[in-house]
Formats: structure tokens, C-alpha cells, sequence
């Protein structure tokens, strides 16, 4: 892979992971049409962790809240002097339950789908279809009403309902923070919060996700390219820039307004995969 193929990916990685528009379809996409039948899988992992961190670093004051809740419950737990209303009243605890929660079905579907993926990263069919579901489903959040439910309303079945949506974003075309959103929001969850949760939500899974593939990529051999960093930095640049013009997008309403995009580029697929 060449350094500017990196750079082109990694922006193409930054702005869509977050962009309602699927990062996988985009790849996928991108790959094709820049000639890369056979991407490094170090490259992958990479990019991935640039946005990663970009996440991190956007949600890094509610991140270090929630560690410091979870160090206190720590320390209570070992001391024994754990009450009911340690779990009820305080908010990071909660939020830290409605994670794990909704990761469950993540990894059950993430590892399920694995034992496909080389069948669906290489249909540019599939991704077609995916991108016009996504808009779709997009475009509804529109007609839905804009007031919501904060945390305290954020049931545990809403959680494994957005946890089963992340899973199913693996699929290239399904956008995983325009997915786990609208699932949120069509549960009754206010836009700022469905907001927060997907994206705090993401966190465990992305990082989940790189550890496991850690493994294929020492197995493989893989290096560490020149064009690796370059896509990475940019991920990580393109994607902090991406993630906040998205939550200010969704604190707006107009969450729907990437739809024609996503139907425009779902159709664009569809009639390449035909040439």
C-alpha cells in the first residue's frame, strides 16, 4: 500500500466512523476502487485505534468520571459495604452497567458474523443494499419525537436493544453510530444521550475487537508501514473533527440529513457491482 492510499483511507476511516454512513462500506468501497484487493491487517487494527482514541479524547472527561465511580465501587465492594443505592443513585455506576450490558450482544453477533466476513468485505452488492437500509432507517429518526429520556430513563432492554444494533453494524453498509442512535432514540432516549451512550458504547467493542485481531496480525506476520502511520494520524485527526460536527449534527435534529446521502451511495454501489 502506498502512502497516499494510507492517507486516502485513513481520512475515508476518520470521517465516516462516526458519520452516519458506514466506515466498513466506505473501506470496502475505497479499496476497490483504489485498487487494494488485499488490505494489510495491520493497517485495519491501526486506523481503527486512530478513531478509537479520537473517542477517548472527545469523551475523555465522562470516561475519567466513570473510572473514578468504578474505582469507589471497587473499594466498596471490597470492604463489603455495598448498598442498593450505590447501583440506583449513582449515574457513571449506571451508565457502566448499561455498557456491559449492551456489549453482551455485541460479541455474541461479532463473533458470529466473523465466521463470514470474508464473504461480506467482499460484496460490493451487500454493501449497496446495507447503505440504502441505513438511510432508511436514518431518515425515520426525522418523523420521531425529539424529547426523550435522560439517563435515569435508560432501560437495561434498551441497552441489549442498541448492543444487538452494534453487533449487526459489522456488516459493511450498516453504520454503527447511525444505527445505535436511532435504536436509542426509537426507544424514547433523548438525542444527546442516545449520542453519548453509542459512542461510549463503541469503546470496549472497537477496543475488543483490535486485541482479538492483535492476534491474526502476529500470526500473519504483519508490518507496520510507512502508509500504516500516515493512515492512522489522519484517522485520528479526520475522525476527533468528524465525531464533533456529529454530536452538535444530532443536538440539532438533524440526524436525518445523511440519508440521500447514504441512498445516493447505497444505489452507486449497487449499479458498480453491475459493471
Amino acid at each position: 500500500m502506498e502512502i497516499y492510499q494510507g492517507i486516502i483511507l485513513g481520512i475515508v476511516q476518520g470521517l465516516t466512523e462516526f458519520l452516519p454512513v458506514s466506515s466498513s462500506g466506505h473501506l470496502v468501497l475505497g479499496q476497490r476502487f483504489l485498487g487494494i484487493t488485499e488490505p494489510a491487517l495491520a493497517f485495519d487494527i491501526s486506523v481503527h485505534m486512530g478513531t478509537f482514541m479520537a473517542t477517548a479524547v472527545v469523551f475523555r472527561k465522562e470516561i475519567l468520571s466513570i473510572l473514578k465511580s468504578l474505582w469507589g465501587f471497587g473499594l466498596k465492594a471490597a470492604a463489603f459495604r455495598i448498598n442498593r443505592g450505590d447501583l440506583q443513585n449513582d449515574s457513571d455506576i449506571r451508565i457502566s452497567l448499561l455498557i456491559i450490558t449492551g456489549s453482551i450482544p455485541t460479541a455474541c453477533i461479532g463473533f458470529f458474523l466473523k465466521h463470514f466476513e470474508h464473504m461480506i468485505f467482499s460484496s460490493v452488492t451487500l454493501v449497496g443494499i446495507m447503505l440504502i437500509f441505513t438511510g432508511t432507517f436514518l431518515w425515520l429518526t426525522r418523523f420521531w419525537d425529539h424529547k426523550g429520556k435522560g439517563v435515569e430513563g435508560f432501560k437495561y432492554r434498551t441497552a441489549f436493544w442498541v448492543g444487538v444494533c452494534q453487533g449487526l453494524a459489522v456488516i459493511p453498509g450498516v453504520s454503527r453510530s447511525g444505527f445505535t442512535i436511532s435504536a436509542a432514540v426509537f426507544a424514547g432516549i433523548d438525542r444527546r444521550t442516545a449520542a453519548k451512550f453509542s459512542f461510549l458504547l463503541s469503546l470496549p467493542a472497537i477496543f475488543g475487537a483490535q486485541i482479538l485481531s492483535l492476534k491474526d496480525t502476529v500470526n500473519h506476520d504483519a508490518a507496520f508501514s510507512s502508509a500504516t502511520l500516515y493512515g492512522t494520524v489522519f484517522s485520528f485527526i479526520t475522525g476527533y473533527l468528524a465525531l464533533v460536527l456529529l454530536l452538535k449534527i444530532v443536538n440539532q435534529g438533524k440526524f436525518y440529513m445523511f440519508a440521500p446521502y447514504c441512498w445516493i451511495l447505497g444505489v452507486f454501489a449497487l449499479l458498480s457491482a453491475l459493471i
